[in-house]
C-alpha cells in the first residue's frame, strides 16, 4: 500500500503570523510535520511515500532532497507549484494508480494509534474508499459528511445537514477507481477536493466513514501549541 502527502501550499497564514519555517518543516514536539507523517506511514507498512511540494521554498526542497536519501521507507518527491490541493492530488495520482493508497495533507494532525486502526480497517474493507471523520469541529470551512446508520457515506456538504454527524478529517484511503473520478473532475475544470469527493458519491463509489476522536489542522501559529498539547494527551 502506498501513502501520499500533499505539501504544496505556501503556508502564507503561518508566515504572516511570524512562523519562520515553511509549513512542512514546522516542528511539533521536536519533529517536522512532514517527517512525522513519513515515520508514521513507515510504521504502518508503507511500500512507498509520494510527496508533492511547491517549487517556491528552497528550504523545503533541500530538506526533502536529503530525506530521499535517508528515509526509512522509499520516498518519491514531486516538486511542482499547483493552484489547488486537487491539482496536487492529480500530480500524485500517476504514482497511485496500481494499488490502494492513503492520502493526506502535511498539516493533518491525528493520534498514531487511531491512524493505525484506520489503516487496518481500510485494508479489510472491500469498498472503494474510507474517509477519516471526526465530530470535533475546529475548522474555518468544515466539510460535513452525510452517513447512514452503517456509516456509509451518502454526501458531502458545505453546511450542516440532518444526516451530518461528522466533518471530514482530511485523510483519504482510496482505491484506484477514485483516480478515474479524479481525471473526470480535472477534465471538467473542477479545482476543490470537496467537489472531487462529491463526484465520488455521484459516480457510485462505495465510501465508508471512519471516526477519529479528534483531528486538527495547523493553519495558524496558535494551532502549533494546540497540536502539541493534543499529541501529548493534554486536551
Amino acid at each position: 500500500m502506498k501513502f501520499a502527502i500533499i505539501s504544496a501550499g505556501e503556508g502564507s497564514r503561518l508566515a504572516q503570523e511570524g512562523v519562520q519555517l515553511p509549513k512542512p518543516l514546522v516542528q511539533l514536539n521536536g519533529m517536522a510535520m512532514i517527517d512525522r507523517l513519513i515515520h508514521i506511514f513507515a510504521k504502518n507498512g508503507a511500500e512507498e511515500v509520494v510527496v508533492i511540494i511547491n517549487n517556491e521554498v528552497a528550504l523545503t526542497k533541500e530538506h526533502l532532497s536529503k530525506l530521499e536519501k535517508t528515509s526509512e521507507v522509499p520516498l518519491r518527491v514531486i516538486v511542482k507549484t499547483t493552484p489547488s490541493s486537487m491539482h496536487s492530488f492529480y500530480e500524485l495520482s500517476r504514482y497511485l494508480k496500481d494499488d490502494r493508497f492513503c492520502l493526506t495533507t502535511v498539516d493533518t494532525i491525528f493520534r498514531e494509534e487511531e491512524f493505525s486502526r484506520f489503516i487496518d480497517a481500510f485494508k479489510a474493507f472491500e469498498g472503494d474508499g474510507m474517509m477519516a471523520v471526526t465530530d470535533y469541529i475546529d475548522d474555518e470551512k468544515p466539510l460535513y459528511i452525510g452517513t447512514d446508520e452503517d456509516r456509509n457515506i451518502t454526501g458531502f456538504y458545505d453546511t450542516l445537514q440532518p444526516d451530518t454527524r461528522y466533518i471530514s478529517g482530511g485523510i483519504y484511503c482510496l482505491s484506484p477507481n477514485s483516480i478515474v473520478t479524479l481525471e473526470k473532475c480535472m477534465a471538467q475544470g473542477m479545482s476543490r477536493m470537496r467537489n472531487f469527493q462529491r463526484q465520488l458519491v455521484a459516480d457510485g463509489l462505495r465510501l465508508k466513514a471512519y471516526p477519529f476522536s479528534k483531528i486538527l489542522d495547523v493553519d495558524h501559529a496558535g494551532d502549533i501549541v494546540k497540536a502539541e498539547a493534543f499529541l501529548n494527551g493534554q486536551d
